[in-house]
């Protein structure tokens, strides 16, 4: 592990999501924001895999 996993709470119309921030997806799972981070920081891309789960708000 690199460090600290720590995505950004979001909340909008009162429904919380998580924000990898190296890349900004967005995700309704905490877990998966950061799993994301955690691959942008040591990759410098995204993955498919995680992101397929990313939402659009």
């Amino acid at each position: 592990m690199l460090g600290t996993r720590m995505a950004t709470k979001i909340i909008k119309d009162r429904k919380l999501y998580f924000r990898c921030d190296e890349c900004s997806f967005l995700y309704e799972n905490k877990n998966l924001a950061e799993k994301c981070e955690e691959y942008c920081k040591k990759y410098h891309a995204c993955s498919t895999e995680i992101t397929k789960h990313a939402i659009d708000i």
